[in-house]
């Protein structure tokens, strides 16, 4: 339509394959994400967290932390900064700073469009199953961090547990729609901000030196992932188009998926329609590897927005290089075993 109306080819290009491709490559995955926030949403309702705090006090015990650390992690699923800001509630310096520095483990709204377009891809039929273990495995990883962290951090008071337990009730839908709204409405609208001055970087990356294809490994975000990719080869996802946005990924999980859409040229709002970017990710990746990748981008390092919460909680930047530091390596060991084993058993 842009072409018909005489616009020069680079903006055509520009909008098409950058703006739309990068933009529509999220919102595809909007309703999951609202369904997700509905979910926690209904359960603040009806009074069920600060319960469920209680019921946890001694599995988290188990872990090395209080029962007030329940309700952290659960707000780290919507979003890890709330998650990381909701850790003043805890009494102990030691709770708060273990539970700040796992949080980034718990699987955040923004990590689920990787989920869901890689399990629609190539587990279509257990997409959920696969879904739900990458959840479960943000989950194990925390606890196990927790209890790591907990030996090597001293406790500095010891506290009881004493909460006030708000009465069950019943929700009230049109508080637990408004509540999902404004939620949703915000992250799409960090999201779509972010994204939008992202995937004008990626674009213009993707498009230079002049002379170049676009989109190729000559282009400047060509080279960058090509510096990049051997190292992630092991984990079977060593291209520079992954590579890519991996490195994008770490400024803000949302922009994975968007800068995959660009590089691969095939968004929601390519002319291949929705099923574009799925068509290219199949072509290119195998259900192994597409696990493996799901596995790093649950784990390698939290995001901008993330890091500098930590820096503001903690008031350390020691703890903050921690915090970006050993999630990173995590994820990259854990996806090179998630490749290799799978190899070895024959799933490659």
């Amino acid at each position: 339509m842009l072409g018909a109306t005489g616009a020069p080819e680079m903006v055509v290009a520009f909008l098409a394959d950058g703006v739309i491709a990068g933009l529509g490559a999220l919102l595809e995955f909007a309703p999951p994400i609202f369904l997700l926030f509905f979910a926690i949403s209904f359960l603040e309702d009806i009074g069920y967290m600060a319960r469920a705090a209680l019921i946890s006090d001694r599995l988290m015990g188990a872990v090395g932390l209080h029962g007030k650390a329940f309700i952290p992690m659960i707000l780290g699923f919507g979003c890890n900064v709330t998650g990381i800001l909701a850790a003043r509630s805890l009494d102990s310096r030691r709770d708060r700073l273990v539970s700040i520095l796992v949080n980034p483990l718990i699987s955040c709204s923004a990590r689920l469009p990787v989920y869901v377009l890689f399990a629609g891809a190539f587990f279509a039929e257990r997409r959920g199953l696969v879904v739900f273990s990458l959840y479960a495995l943000g989950v194990v990883l925390a606890a196990l961090a927790a209890k790591v962290l907990s030996v090597f951090i001293k406790p500095d008071v010891s506290s009881t547990f004493v909460m006030e337990l708000p009465p069950y009730r019943m929700p009230r839908i049109s508080g637990v729609l408004m509540q999902t709204w404004e939620r949703g409405r915000e992250f799409l609208h960090k999201a779509g901000t972010v994204i939008l001055l992202a995937v004008v970087v990626v674009w213009v990356l993707s498009n230079m030196p002049p002379g170049v294809d676009p989109g190729s490994p000559q282009s400047l975000i060509g080279r960058i992932g090509s510096a990049i990719a051997p190292l992630l080869k092991p984990a079977g996802f060593g291209t520079w188009q992954a590579a890519s946005a991996l490195v994008f990924g770490a400024i803000a999980k949302e922009l994975i998926v968007g800068t995959l859409g660009v590089l691969y040229g095939s968004g929601v709002g390519s002319a291949s329609g929705g099923s574009g970017l799925i068509n290219a990710i199949q072509a290119n990746w195998t259900p192994l590897s597409a696990y493996a990748f799901m596995v790093m981008s649950l784990v390698y390092m939290p995001c901008v927005a993330t890091l500098a919460a930590i820096r503001r909680e903690t008031g350390s930047r020691a703890w903050t290089a921690f915090a970006m530091a050993y999630p990173l390596v995590l994820g990259w060991v854990l996806a090179v075993i998630v490749y290799q084993v799978g190899r070895l058993i024959g799933l490659a």
